[in-house]
This record gives C-alpha cells, structure tokens and sequence, in this order.
C-alpha cells in the first residue's frame, strides 16, 4: 500500500461526543488524495480512544499519555503522520464531502504558498462565519476574519495574514522548519504563532473559501472560560513580543500598550478580570524565555516587511464596530 499524501490530525480531549460526526465526514470524503485521519487522545477520561478503536478500525489513534493540549498534542500527531501534507482538524468539526480536497488542491496549485485555511461556520447557523482564516493587528493581536458576519461575504478566495488551527493544511516541510506548534502556549493563540513564525519564513497563507466545515466552537474548552482568558491574554503577549519584526515593533508599542490594558478593561466587564491580569503578568515573568526565542526567530527572518505591513489591519477600533453591526445584523 502507498504512503498518503496527506495526514488528517484531529486532536481529542474528553470530546467522545464531537468524534462520531467528525470522523464519519471524514470517511465520506471524496476527490482527495489518499489520506490517513490520526485521532491524538491526550488522556481522556470519557472513554474517546476505545470508541474510536471500535467504530472506527480505519482511523489510527495515539495516546499522548498526558493532556499535552493543543500545540504539543498536535506535534505529537505530526510526528506519527507520514503524508507530505499536515492537516489539522477539531474534534468539534463536521466537514463538507470536498472539503479535504478543496483545502489540500488549492495549495498545491500554489507553489508559492505554505498553508491553508478553510472557511469555517458555525454548526448551529452555517449561514454566518466562525473563520474565514485569522487576521493580525498592527496593535498585536489576532482576530478571526468574518467572525459573526453571513459566509456569502466571504465567497472569494485570497491571500491572508494566517491559517485557523481549527481547520487547515500546511505542508509537512515548513511545519518541521518551524518547529511545530510552541509547546509552551499549551492552548490558545498557537495556531496565530505558528502562523506569524512561517510569515516570517516568507512562507504565505491562502484562504480556500471553498473548502467549508462547520464548527460547534469550544468543544473542549469555553472562550470566555477563566482558562481560556488566561492562556489567551497571555499568549497574546508572547506571539507579539516573539514575532514582530523590530521595527514593527517600536512602531506599534504604544499602540500595542493600550490594546493590552483595553484586553484586561474588556474582560473586567465579563468577570474576569483576575485571569486576564494574570496571563498578561504570567507573560511578563517569561519575557527572558521569550527573548532567546525571539532572537533565534529574528535571525532566521526574511519576509518582505511590506507585504506582511500590507497583511496587517490597522484599526482596532473598525474591526470591533464591523462585528458588532455583523451581531446585530438578521441571517440572510
């Protein structure tokens, strides 16, 4: 039997009740090339890896021995995969019957690109955007493209700052140049890094609009859990500091200073302000390991600083009002 050419990873914590319609999808997959689907279980107690073993003898299943979560459980499924391309899916996914083949050929049609994401919608209202690929502020924080807006708006294919880790390929080459996913982000904001180090590389991203999954969000995991504003406000800190390039940076210090206070003030309202100040004076306390890393990532740099400005959105302030005219606005 011949290798496959592409590796489906679909990560799994305590999420049994995700895997039945995420793995059948996958099994109803049609047009793409040969492919093996992965299923990492980081130490789950609900019973996932049995299930999977039982119902689905095809899929291979690896048992971290531990919740490594998101970033290092992911480089642990890399490294069991034998396809020249690396996809990445939730557990918490159900994807169209072309999506794999949607995803994987609109990169390979695209010598110049290193990875892709998919247009991913809600499950409970397909017809609005949970990701239409991740975009970057010059104030140094990342937002999903089309969060809450209707799926038509984003119809049309382009290039993007980077990929969703909820849904997307990224060929096997650059993902091992970079290192993977940071095992020290554990979860949240992985994925925004991981795209930003392989920007870097002058690797780009393309935002295959064809390439549809439907997502239930947070299947492991609330957004707005004390956790996730934790890891999140903190791993926010550390993907800025780690990447921006030096002149994007004294550029946007000041910028960046009053998005983060703007972070800690937002969350404040929700409740939640203790995890939110926590994570951004956890990130402070490993700003030393942060610097080494920073270091050996400027010094393999060579992106055109132009483009990747040009990737960049500028005004906090418009993005913040587009989704809330998006939330406000009836589903067509």
């Amino acid at each position: 039997m011949s290798r496959p050419q592409i590796s489906v990873i679909v990560l799994n914590y305590n999420g049994r009740q995700w895997l039945k319609p995420c793995l059948d999808a996958l099994a109803a997959q049609r047009g793409a090339s040969a492919f093996e689907v992965i299923v990492v279980d980081n130490a789950s107690t609900d019973g996932s890896a049995d299930y999977v073993r039982e119902h689905f003898p095809g899929v291979r299943v690896h048992d971290a021995g531990g919740n490594l979560g998101f970033s290092a459980g992911n480089n642990v499924g890399a490294e069991q995969a034998h396809g020249r391309l690396l996809v990445f899916l939730n557990n918490d996914t159900s994807a169209a019957p072309d999506w794999l083949h949607k995803l994987t050929s609109a990169l390979d049609a695209r010598p110049d690109f290193g990875f892709a994401t998919s247009r991913i919608v809600f499950t409970d209202n397909p017809e609005r955007i949970d990701s239409a690929g991740d975009g970057y502020l010059f104030a140094g924080g990342a937002f999903k493209r089309g969060y809450g807006r209707p799926a038509d708006e984003f119809a049309e294919p382009r290039e993007v700052f980077g990929a969703c880790g909820c849904a997307m390929v990224m060929k096997r080459e650059l993902f091992e140049a970079l290192g993977g996913f940071d095992p020290s982000f554990f979860i949240f904001y992985e994925d925004v890094d991981l795209s930003y180090r392989a920007q870097l590389l002058g690797a780009r991203c393309w935002y295959a609009a064809d390439a549809v999954v439907r997502h239930a969000g947070s299947g492991t995991m609330g957004h707005q859990s004390v956790r996730a504003v934790f890891y999140g406000q903190r791993n926010l800190e550390w993907t800025w500091l780690k990447n921006t390039p030096g002149p994007l940076l004294a550029r946007s210090f000041v910028s960046h200073a009053v998005y983060s206070v703007a972070g800690v003030v937002y969350y404040a309202q929700e409740g939640l302000f203790w995890p939110a100040l926590k994570g951004k004076l956890t990130a402070l306390a490993g700003v030393g390991r942060v610097l080494r890393e920073r270091r050996r990532i400027q010094r393999r740099r060579h992106p055109d600083l132009a483009r990747l400005e040009r990737l960049l959105t500028r005004s906090w302030w418009r993005l913040k009002q587009r989704e809330k005219r998006a939330a406000l606005a009836p589903p067509r």
